[in-house]
């Protein structure tokens, strides 16, 4: 069928940049399809706008209304080699690439993105002017995962193993807390926690104030922790390198449960809920159903057909996600039938985004999909380069 289209190339990359995180020597994640980066920032919207970040190294803002689109300033830097860690990166490229999905202050009227530049940029959310920049005068190891904009403050991990506080009005500096290795998981903050996880294969739980530690000590698996961690009913949901999914308590970090089931891979893409029951893609291809309470198989896992890094999203009662071939499923959570939407036929690693029924998908060619969940329409796509 043509949803179980194989994609022999993608997964040879895929399996270059598992091998490459696993050896520490991912410092040339952006030279891995050639020499421009490749940047899997995903969609965020806030009220009639949704905003990106562009492989170009631009904030986009599209409006959702009229799908009119503007773009920041480039994020530039002089000397990519030396930022990316790569010389096969340095002729003729100055766009830095944004791989964490933007974040928006609705409060502040800014949005921002984190670059690969190792550093954090704030714009406005209406004209796109740059409003401030974290560090001003050096820059921070490089940043993968995605900002989190929460009471005040900005959060973010890091590669040089710590997480930061920024105050999100001015950039500011209020704490940071450092773990023991790069940290490439988007926070969840939660009731005044902040929670991550780290390669260093810990999960953590701080102060969201302050930066201390809530828990006596980080809950520790067997594997690293990149995905972004789910909080629901006092409890932690997140998976692990390690091929389990796993559920601690929120206040103590102590473990409810540790899924029986094994992934045939890792968990990379960030868990989902609905009504008690716990969806988690894995890169072997498959979304585990779990039960909430205890983490028990509540159904069989489905199948994708190839990995699954793109964390899902749902739409009403519908479960969505899509494969690494770019095929987009819709996942019936009342009965967990599984069927195809859409084939996008180019590779999806970025996270899903969602608006009013439509499911919004960003590939590395510089265009954001569009595809009706009710339908399973494809609507026009829509090009992020610049015409700059």
């Amino acid at each position: 069928m043509w949803f179980k289209r194989k994609s022999v190339l993608g997964k040879v990359l895929l399996l270059l940049v598992m091998l490459l995180v696993v050896m520490g020597g991912l410092t040339c994640l952006g030279c891995v399809r050639g020499l421009q980066p490749i940047g899997w920032s995903g969609t965020v919207v806030s009220g009639d706008t949704l905003f990106v970040g562009s492989r170009e190294g631009r904030l986009v803002a599209v409006d959702t209304a009229d799908d009119s689109w503007q773009w920041s300033e480039p994020i530039q830097t002089a000397g990519s080699a030396s930022i990316l860690g790569c010389s096969a990166c340095a002729a003729g490229q100055t766009g830095v690439a944004i791989y964490g999905t933007p974040a928006v202050s609705e409060d502040l009227g800014l949005a921002y993105i984190a670059g690969y530049n190792g550093k954090v940029y704030a714009f406005s959310s209406d004209s796109l002017q740059k409003d401030w920049i974290y560090p001003v005068d050096d820059s921070l190891s490089p940043i993968v995962g995605g900002a989190v904009a929460a009471s005040g403050k900005l959060y973010f991990g890091c590669s040089d193993k710590k997480l930061y506080a920024l105050d999100a009005e001015n950039g500011y500096f209020e704490w940071k807390f450092e773990t023991g290795d790069k940290i490439w998981s988007t926070p969840a903050v939660a009731d005044g926690t902040v929670y991550f996880g780290s390669f260093d294969k810990k999960l953590y739980a701080l102060d969201a104030d302050t930066g201390e530690e809530k828990w006596d000590e980080p809950f520790e698996t067997e594997g690293a922790i990149v995905s972004t961690p789910l909080v629901y009913n006092d409890t932690v949901y997140f998976g692990s390198f390690d091929r389990h999914v796993y559920a601690v308590d929120a206040a103590d970090g102590s473990l409810k449960w540790r899924s029986e089931v094994e992934g045939g891979n890792w968990f990379w893409a960030s868990p989902v809920v609905y009504d008690g029951v716990i969806y988690a893609a894995c890169l072997d291809g498959k979304v585990y159903i779990l039960d909430a309470e205890d983490g028990h198989e509540v159904a069989d896992a489905l199948d994708g057909g190839s990995p699954i890094s793109s964390s899902p999203v749902l739409v009403d009662s519908s479960l969505v996600f899509a494969s690494q071939e770019g095929v987009i499923y819709a996942v019936d959570t009342d009965s967990n039938k599984l069927k195809a939407l859409a084939d996008l036929e180019i590779d999806v690693y970025s996270p899903l985004g969602v608006n009013d029924g439509i499911i919004y998908i960003h590939t590395q060619d510089l265009t954001l999909h569009r595809v009706d969940v009710n339908t399973g329409a494809r609507l026009m796509d829509i090009s992020l380069e610049s015409s700059e």
